[in-house]
């Protein structure tokens, strides 16, 4: 039996309701799947790269936690602070590879990264690329670190005082040169200062011992091994995994409890110079920041589309003219040097006193929800109008040009033709069409919620991210850096995703399903 079809008040039947709902939600559900799925590799591959160029950047971030000095110190001060770091090296995962494998050669060591600093490393590799035989390097470089402890071991006497400052000086020269006409007269210096004093019966034992070390580098030399390519497997035991996944690795009986849970379950690490974790001073700012970002943009678009229309509308004449002269003097102007001026011409008794010229306020959420508002909205308002002006110009002159190319089209034309009054004709039939370029670029403010305004925030002291990113990379707080740049990605690939999502909206000729 044919069911009964039921009328809505719009004159579609139940049957043809249904049909178009699902004609728009699953050709977008499937879409915004599609989307998704994609961004997962593109996510992956851009912390990949930016993991391993702030892994490869100079600075090591255990020297920065402990404020290691290289001053010279009691030999017990000297090991107890070299254990401290080895050990810190190892809470960080600084001593695993960087990825799951990496391509290299026979001759290359995988357990060079545990050497803990970093120009001793580097000397390794060199001599490990010059000779091909890791056994009698690592040999060698044990024995060059027994010298070294035998040398700052010794206790200082009249006698021997003048030797040690040189040994330690020689020692310290070996320790970065890997160049056998650098290396070989430094051996030579080292036994000569050895003999050099009658109480240094220890050390010359070890300056002897590192010696011979190096002469079995060169004598059982296998440099044919560097030739000979090689994948090296890590697997999950990288520091790559641990940042990103985070990872159980066991220290005696129990789990070593400085580990994170990685990066997708919402722990980003340990801030090297706050000592604090990054997701606490990232929330500090964070809610600020994203307020001035929500309000500059809400500002931007309000004043920028209706002035762009306005504009095309009187394409030609002098209000045209004039206003387009005034917005690229505006947009022209550095914000620096136009926040500076308007701290020193508006925020000071000298002059006219308006606004406050730096800060978010004393008052508390104690106060009141109002009087706290009205405070910050009082010394939020110079900051927001200087973030705000610079985009007029832009945002305008986009919407001038949409507005102008969506007037030339026919159906504008017919519909002005029908006697439809102007401004209909402009806000129903054309406004919307001439939005797909703001939407594009609204695209683009995204990563502002969570980067903020650098200058912004330092020229007026507002403790936003901002300001937390540019004391980062000044401090070389990789953590931080790494997060926040994780975040502008993803927020940037959201901002794509919705302003696809708006072309539709606008326009409904836009479909997401395939023809």
């Amino acid at each position: 039996m044919k069911p009964v079809e039921v009328k809505t008040e719009s004159g579609k039947t139940e049957a043809g309701k249904k049909f178009f709902l699902a004609s728009i939600s699953f050709p977008l559900f499937g879409y915004i799947l599609k989307r998704i799925l994609i961004f997962i590799p593109t996510l992956f591959i851009i912390s990949l790269l930016t993991f391993i160029l702030i892994s490869a950047a100079p600075g090591d971030p255990a020297e920065t936690m402990l404020n290691r000095t290289s001053g010279e110190g009691q030999a017990a001060n000297r090991l107890a602070t070299e254990r401290s770091y080895v050990d810190l090296r190892h809470k960080l995962g600084l001593d695993l590879p960087i990825f799951y494998f990496a391509p290299t050669n026979l001759a290359v060591s995988d357990t060079l990264l545990r050497i803990p600093i970093k120009n001793h490393r580097e000397m390794l590799d060199r001599l490990t690329y010059q000779y091909g035989n890791w056994s009698q390097i690592e040999n060698y470089y044990h024995q060059l670190k027994s010298l070294e402890y035998a040398v700052i071991s010794t206790k200082k006497d009249s006698t021997n005082a003048d030797a040690l400052i040189e040994l330690r000086n020689t020692v310290a020269k070996i320790f970065i040169h890997h160049e056998d006409n650098v290396l070989s007269p430094l051996l030579v210096d080292l036994k000569t200062q050895s003999n050099s004093a009658a109480n240094l019966i220890e050390v010359k034992a070890h300056a002897e011992a590192t010696e011979i070390a190096y002469s079995k580098i060169k004598s059982e030399a296998t440099t044919w091994k560097r030739y000979v390519p090689l994948v090296q497997w890590s697997g999950t035991h990288n520091q790559y995994h641990r940042w990103l996944f985070g990872e159980a690795r066991w220290i005696g009986t129990e789990t070593d409890p400085t580990l994170g849970k990685g990066f997708i379950r919402g722990d980003y690490g340990i801030s090297f110079f706050t000592k604090r974790p990054v997701k606490s001073v990232i929330w500090d700012g964070l809610w600020i920041t994203m307020l001035i970002s929500f309000l500059v943009i809400i500002i931007e678009y309000i004043i920028s589309i209706p002035l762009g229309i306005s504009l095309a509308v009187n394409k030609g004449t002098t209000y045209d003219s004039s206003v387009t002269v005034g917005l690229f003097l505006t947009y022209s102007l550095p914000v620096f040097w136009i926040g500076t001026m308007a701290i020193f011409f508006l925020c000071s008794p000298d002059y006219v006193e308006i606004f406050p010229p730096f800060g978010l306020g004393d008052a508390t959420w104690d106060d009141g929800f109002f009087y706290k508002m009205g405070d910050l909205a009082y010394h939020l308002s110079l900051p927001l109008i200087i973030a705000s002006y610079a985009s007029f110009a832009y945002l305008s002159r986009q919407m001038r040009g949409s507005m102008l190319t969506v007037l030339g089209q026919d159906y504008i034309r017919t519909a002005r033709a029908k006697g439809l009054p102007e401004n209909k004709v402009i806000w129903k039939h054309a406004f919307r069409n001439s939005l797909l370029p703001i939407i594009t670029i609204f695209a683009s403010f995204f990563p502002a919620l969570i980067g903020g305004s650098i200058i912004l925030e330092f020229l007026f002291t507002i403790p936003g991210l901002g300001q937390i990113t540019y004391a980062a990379v000044i401090q070389k707080d990789y953590p931080m850096i790494l997060t926040n740049t994780m975040f502008a990605a993803i927020l940037t690939l959201v901002g794509y995703l919705i302003s696809d999502i708006l072309y539709a909206v606008v326009d409904p000729r836009i479909s997401y399903s395939k023809k």
